[in-house]
């Protein structure tokens, strides 16, 4: 072979190399390209299904930033409502000759179970301790005529009120009729429970009259049926059930109408939940609103409340 044609032999061996070199460079870049296109895909796919999943976990960082609205919801399971009441105020609650917590409220409670289907624990406690008891979480809702005013409402949540008693005055039988106004008893002498909101009533508006102040009911009517003062003034259902009782011994009667204003005497009473407990909140104010639509309420009503005190 002579020097040209070794010369362009050389050539095509030399452009087939540089053909090969070009064409494993092209296809180590093409598996370049496509590592990093899969590792980027890769990488996306993961933030975007963490964001997601970051979203679905939102509810719960927020309500551990609250814990008095947290763990609210999840204190009632739907299998069973815990109730807790007072012992000591008939007829709402009490303990009768057997023994049993009975009364107009544990009645409510038991036919709102019913209501919902579901079982019904109904426990007693001291008063002063039902609203921290329900804070603590040991029961689901307080079922003892709290009244809904707005120091109770700064520590819970009430349903919507289903019971409210009027505040009324009572005087002796045998005392002459009068209209009960200010005007008219301007010289009376009036008895009410210290420090209760009767009093700041009387002493807003019948601040002319003599106001003498006792520590309990007994006392409170026995100073009326001594003739130590003209009128009392306490809540309309307590008397009620005093001046119908065989206590009174027919001594006394109502006198003049009902006072309602919630800024003394709340709003009626309900039954109060844990702050931020908006679940357990509808489901009581709807079995509430059934009952009110049925029967059950009215029954329950004249059952143990016989007599009229409006």
């Amino acid at each position: 072979m002579d020097k040209s044609l070794d010369h362009y032999v050389k050539k095509d061996e030399q452009t087939d190399l540089a053909d090969k070199m070009i064409h494993h460079h092209r296809h180590a870049s093409y598996l370049l390209f496509l590592f990093l296109f899969v590792v980027l895909f890769t990488v996306s796919f993961a933030q975007n299904l963490g964001a997601q999943s970051g979203g679905n976990r939102k509810a719960p960082d927020q309500t551990e930033q609250n814990p008095a609205e947290s763990g609210a919801d999840s204190i009632w399971r739907g299998s069973v409502l815990r109730f807790l009441t007072d012992t000591d105020y008939p007829p709402f609650n009490y303990y009768d000759e057997d023994g049993s917590l009975v009364g107009f409220n544990v009645d409510v409670a038991r036919a709102i179970c019913l209501e919902l289907d579901v079982n019904c624990e109904i426990q007693a406690g001291n008063w002063d301790q039902l609203i921290p008891n329900l804070n603590r979480g040991d029961v689901d809702g307080v079922i003892a005529s709290l009244s809904i005013n707005s120091q109770n409402l700064a520590r819970v949540t009430f349903t919507d009120r289903y019971f409210k008693s009027p505040a009324r005055f009572v005087s002796r039988a045998d005392e002459n009729e009068v209209d009960v106004t200010p005007e008219a008893l301007e010289d009376a002498k009036l008895g009410v429970i210290a420090k209760s909101a009767h009093e700041a009533y009387l002493k807003e508006f019948f601040s002319e009259s003599e106001i003498t102040t006792y520590e309990d009911q007994i006392k409170l009517r026995e100073a009326l049926i001594s003739e130590r003062v003209d009128y009392i003034f306490a809540d309309a259902v307590g008397l009620m059930f005093w001046i119908n009782g065989t206590e009174a011994v027919g001594c006394c009667v109502f006198r003049g109408g009902a006072f309602t204003e919630s800024k003394y005497f709340g709003d009626g009473i309900g039954i109060a939940v844990k702050k931020g407990n908006h679940k357990l909140l509808t489901v009581l104010n709807d079995a509430l609103n059934s009952i009110r639509n049925s029967s059950r309420y009215e029954e329950l009503v004249l059952r143990y409340f016989p007599f009229k005190f409006y």
